[in-house]
């Protein structure tokens, strides 16, 4: 899954840090590759949204509910999107 998120510019540092925990129990969960949530180096309300997970399984597993309510109510717009690779190599 890869997109981005927009919350209010004021907040954003406030609402990345209090994902911390949720990012790092994603990168424990089992088939998690990776989990990133990151502040848009030029948009000021941005926030940039990577993951990937081993299987839809392991994605449902972790995702359960969802995010935290008060996390979606500071949610402004979202354009996240699930993408499936057939394959990957280096370059």
């Amino acid at each position: 899954m890869s997109g981005k998120l927009y919350v209010d510019p004021k907040t954003r540092s406030e609402y990345l840090a209090g994902c911390s925990s949720v990012i790092g129990q994603a990168r424990t969960a089992p088939g998690c590759l990776d989990f990133v949530l990151s502040a848009d180096p030029i948009e000021p309300g941005r926030i940039n949204v990577y993951e990937q997970w081993e299987s839809d399984a392991d994605l449902d597993r972790f995702r359960g509910a969802g995010p935290e309510p008060e996390q979606t109510g500071e949610i402004r717009d979202a354009q996240v999107m699930k993408y499936r690779i057939s394959s990957a190599e280096a370059p």
